[in-house]
């Protein structure tokens, strides 16, 4: 049986997630994946609705959630057949994760923020505690992006891939990803490697000259490999940078006009993966897009729907 690719998207009715949500309408439709949006609501506010004798918060959450993909697009992105809406009740990334296992989703699309108060999820603490406990990649849209409706002006707003490496184990599953990007997108790859500065105790500064050199061949050396690894037809430029990583990436970024930073996330064998304090400064300082990367994939069965929880599917015509 061959499983359907699946994007989950949540939406807060903010600009943000508006801007989150156009992009990843245009990869479901792309990939012919079903698109899943989800809105979490806080369960006192549920509890209200009932002791109000008004309409159930699921269903006027619902209704919101139409209403906002509606407003989003002028007409349905071409090739996005399986739109459907969830609505959960409860902390917003704990929800998010929840969602995301059980549907087996491929990727989440998320604002680095969006709107705050009541009913509303709070994107920057949200996003962040998805990245520390997601499984799967997370592809994380600049709160200000004006996202586009088709795969060519989205390669045009990209311009090149950025794949800051540190030669760890999360390396190789960041460069097959990019590797299939640029090459769909027909754009350039820059890999680069930053060499952090060594804090060295007073006896050891005379052989830092020495020190610094070897560890930058070694940086050379293995980029070389990197870009060797790349098919030809995806011109690739490999560079290493000395300094702080999160602020030589975002000066890398701007420099080459990179509009998306493809992140690799480290794990734990106890925990998994965890977004680590670079990735967490990148997303600060860079407005790009930034595609987090688990260093693999843990597979989960697709399961059925919760009955709990309410899914609709939209309709065609909206």
């Amino acid at each position: 049986m061959i499983l359907r690719p699946s994007v989950l998207c949540p939406v807060d009715f903010s600009d943000a997630s508006r801007g989150a949500l156009r992009y990843a309408a245009l990869i479901a439709a792309h990939f012919g994946a079903r698109l899943t949006l989800v809105a979490v609501t806080d369960p006192l506010l549920g509890e209200a609705f009932e002791l109000a004798g008004g309409r159930p918060l699921e269903q006027e959450t619902v209704r919101e959630i139409e209403d906002f993909f509606r407003t989003t697009f002028l007409t349905r992105p071409h090739g996005l057949t399986d739109v459907r809406i969830e609505v959960a009740a409860g902390k917003p990334a704990a929800e998010i994760l929840r969602v995301s296992h059980r549907a087996a989703c491929d990727l989440i699309v998320m604002s680095s923020h969006g709107a705050t108060g009541f009913r509303k999820l709070f994107f920057g603490s949200t996003t962040e505690r998805v990245l520390r406990e997601t499984t799967v990649p997370v592809l994380i849209a600049p709160g200000e992006s004006a996202a586009p409706e088709e795969l060519e002006a989205a390669a045009r707003q990209v311009g090149r891939v950025l794949i800051p490496v540190d030669f760890t184990a999360a390396t190789a599953h960041q460069t097959r990803i990019a590797r299939g990007l640029a090459d769909a997108l027909d754009i350039p790859v820059v890999l680069l490697n930053v060499v952090e500065p060594v804090r060295s105790t007073s006896a050891l500064r005379t052989r830092l000259p020495k020190i610094e050199a070897e560890r930058r061949y070694r940086a050379e050396r293995a980029l070389d490999e990197l870009v060797r690894s790349m098919p030809a037809r995806v011109l690739t430029e490999a560079l290493v940078a000395y300094g702080e990583p999160a602020e030589e990436i975002a000066k890398i970024a701007d420099d080459r006009d990179a509009g998306l930073i493809i992140m690799g996330l480290h794990s734990s064998p106890i925990f998994g993966p965890r977004m680590g304090s670079v990735t967490y400064r990148v997303l600060c300082l860079a407005h790009r897009l930034i595609l987090a990367v688990p260093p693999h994939r843990v597979q989960s069965p697709r399961q059925q729907p919760d009955a709990a929880r309410q899914i609709r599917e939209v309709p065609e015509g909206v």
